[in-house]
């Protein structure tokens, strides 16, 4: 799960970087529902999926 979560990040972070906004949008619905699935499972704490979120959600907003 780790494993999965920090491809998906690193995949949602150079599609943000890239400019490509229809692949921001699919793949951040999908990592972000990894993320919730982790914290509910106690693989991640909570504040961190928070954390996670918040900052995937502070990098889209700035590149718009």
């Amino acid at each position: 799960y780790r494993s999965r979560l920090r491809t998906a990040l690193k995949s949602v972070r150079a599609a943000i970087a890239g400019g490509k906004s229809a692949e921001v949008k699919s793949s951040l619905g999908e990592t972000v529902s990894l993320i919730d699935k982790m914290a509910g499972k106690g693989i991640i704490h909570d504040n961190a999926a928070g954390r996670y979120k918040s900052r995937l959600a502070k990098r889209l907003s700035a590149a718009k």
